[in-house]
């Protein structure tokens, strides 16, 4: 039986005894006690951060309510509205008074932060001499020196917001600087690298190809893809040469799609060569690939191997063998779709027969007249023109 807390308290003080008196305890009370404990901590200790978020939330929204009308002004004022731009003079020429920039205001760092993102977002929204003369101001204010010591940062975020201001603003960083970022294991900082490399790079932008290790995850392709499709100027290379020599697979896959984009047909024999990878996926991206190059060359070799293939690898073939429409396989896919058991082999080659023009028209009849309930429904849904191939 354990003593009256008052009992403890007659000997020792109030911590003293609040401690002994909890050692008396049995051990499911004290095991008890220091749950509670830990969780009213834990929910002080949440709220408390909830607080302290939201103050500097409320602090930073009324900070910038009233230092972006400053930034504002000052850039419509003396970029926007510049005199200077309606008489056609050279970005260089011009002049910008900058000593209003230069106020003490922008000693703050957060304010100074707070202009940088500013002038980013006013060249998002003006092209033209407009946008030139935003990123003149950016490195007459030094503001580059700022973006480019967040790169030497030890924290990849810090990183990554100084690659995308240089990138906003057309600014070139150095191979040394930026390639080894390709290679990241953090995948936000890989993925921006990559993205920024690819629009800095005047000479080779997709070097970092060649060094990539990192799998390229599937939303990394369409950011890259998108990059590169939208980025005007970019040096685009022959594709074969990673498609042959990386050993990186999904770098082979993404330059697959890109040849399929930019229609390298003289890519088309090395893509060719890929139908021999033990990868069964790659060999369907090759596939793929070599349909819409509209590779004829590679129509008998898709046939021949086509028995020996798994599902994927023969549906990409029905569908390359309608997309390269020779109309030399007609037998083939009606073969396929007569006697095979599979129901996405029978709808890719209904697909193909019914896209091939050489395609007879009796051909196609005499399979909606003979065919089952089943094949008939195929046939006619790949035969609706708002179904695509």
């Amino acid at each position: 039986m354990f003593k009256n807390f008052t009992s403890y308290l007659q000997d020792s003080s109030v911590p003293t005894a609040v401690f002994y008196y909890f050692l008396d305890l049995p051990l499911v009370i004290q095991v008890a006690v220091v749950f509670i404990f830990v969780a009213l901590s834990a929910t002080l200790l949440a709220y408390l951060s909830i607080l302290i978020r939201r103050y500097r939330g409320y602090r930073d929204d009324r900070k910038e309510a009233t230092i972006l009308p400053i930034i504002d002004r000052l850039l419509t004022e003396h970029v926007v509205l510049n005199e200077g731009l309606s008489e056609n003079k050279p970005i260089t020429d011009i002049d910008i008074p900058l000593d209003e920039f230069r106020i003490p205001l922008f000693h703050n760092k957060a304010n100074r932060q707070l202009l940088i993102e500013r002038i980013i977002n006013y060249k998002k929204s003006f092209s033209g001499a407009i946008a030139d003369l935003l990123r003149q101001l950016y490195l007459d204010l030094e503001l580059e020196k700022v973006s480019f010591k967040k790169m030497k940062s030890a924290h990849w975020n810090r990183k990554v917001q100084g690659m995308i201001e240089l990138t906003d603003m057309d600014m070139s960083i150095s191979d040394v600087n930026i390639l080894p970022l390709t290679n990241s294991k953090n995948r936000e900082l890989r993925a921006e690298a990559r993205n920024a490399y690819i629009k800095l790079s005047k000479n080779e932008p997709f070097k970092f190809f060649d060094v990539v290790t990192e799998p390229l995850l599937m939303w990394d392709q369409i950011e890259l893809f998108k990059t590169i499709t939208t980025t005007e100027d970019i040096s685009i290379p022959k594709f074969a040469r990673w498609v042959t020599y990386s050993p990186n697979k999904s770098i082979v896959s993404f330059c697959l799609k890109l040849i399929v984009h930019y229609n390298q047909q003289d890519a088309a024999p090395a893509v060719l060569k890929l139908l021999d990878n033990k990868d069964h996926s790659l060999r369907a991206d090759a596939i793929n690939c070599l349909g819409k190059l509209r590779y004829e060359e590679a129509e008998d070799k898709l046939v021949a191997i086509y028995s020996n293939q798994p599902l994927n690898c023969q549906i990409e073939i029905l569908k390359a063998l309608g997309r390269i429409e020779t109309g030399n396989q007609i037998q083939f896919l009606r073969q396929e779709f007569l006697h095979s058991s599979d129901f996405d082999i029978r709808k890719n080659a209904a697909k193909s027969l019914v896209k091939t023009r050489a395609t007879p028209q009796s051909l196609i009849d005499e399979l909606i007249e003979t065919g089952t309930a089943e094949n008939i429904l195929i046939l006619k849904h790949c035969m609706n023109p708002l179904i695509k191939f």
